[in-house]
């Protein structure tokens, strides 16, 4: 076999492990494109996701403010 003919048998090869590759894994991208192409439903979970960041925003805020509240607490009895 000579090195040209060699070289033409490898970029075959090559194409059609690539093509293999992009049919078998092409798909699924269009399976998760297509599933969030749903705008209703993105807008739906970007709020709850909103409304959770702000839950967490109060709970953080109540820690912070008991721990505080206690720490002064604890200070007020050893003075006494």
């Amino acid at each position: 076999m000579s090195s040209g003919m060699i070289f033409v048998l490898l970029i075959v090869t090559i194409s059609i492990i690539g093509g293999i590759v992009k049919s078998r894994y092409g798909g699924n991208r269009r399976e998760i494109t297509t599933h969030f192409r749903d705008d209703g439903e993105t807008r739906r979970l970007e709020e709850e996701i909103r409304a959770l960041k702000d839950r967490l925003q109060v709970l953080e805020r109540i820690t912070v403010e008991k721990e505080s509240s206690l720490n002064r607490e604890i200070d007020d009895l050893r003075k006494k």
